[in-house]
């Protein structure tokens, strides 16, 4: 029985990266489809790095151009679930960083949507079209989404000014 209790810690000591996640991360990597490359991806904080939204490293306030289109949608609908904002802001076909190349085409390429120094290796035209050929935004839309077959709107063009409980400032 002892044994069985310090293998036990010793799992918790080891997967406890898995615990301490944000959720809205462990949400989106399988939407993104980012989790497809790595069985382990719950343990690992690099299948997708807290810059994807944020300006930090370890995440919390502030956050990026992209960060900041996601409280955008938030603050459009502020019962909206993240996977919706999500799908919502990839969908409004946004280049958030300005780098010239579409939020949702960034997402395909592995690239960070809001930093203008992480850009694809590829040229836009041929992103595009691969991008297009691997299902387009679609394939990022929610599950519950996919189901019903619907699209959201793009999110409202406000500023923000402050993040409400919940939403990915959270992290």
């Amino acid at each position: 029985m002892v044994k069985l209790t310090r293998w036990a810690v010793l799992g918790l000591l080891v997967f406890s990266p898995a615990f301490s996640m944000p959720a809205y991360r462990l949400q989106a990597i399988p939407q993104l489809h980012y989790d497809q490359e790595d069985p382990l991806w719950q343990y690992s904080g690099k299948v997708m790095a807290c810059t994807f939204c944020h300006v930090n490293t370890s995440g919390g306030a502030p956050w990026n151009p992209f960060g900041q289109a996601l409280q955008q949608g938030f603050q459009a609908d502020p019962k909206a679930k993240f996977g919706d904002v999500l799908y919502s802001v990839l969908a409004a076909n946004g280049d958030a960083d300005g780098d010239g190349y579409p939020d949702a085409v960034e997402v395909f390429a592995r690239t960070l949507p809001g930093d203008a120094n992480s850009k694809p290796d590829k040229p836009l035209a041929e992103l595009e079209s691969e991008f297009a050929a691997a299902g387009g935004v679609g394939q990022y839309a929610a599950t519950s989404k996919k189901k019903a077959g619907k699209a959201l709107s793009a999110p409202a063009a406000t500023s923000p000014t402050s993040v409400r409980a919940g939403s990915p400032g959270g992290n």
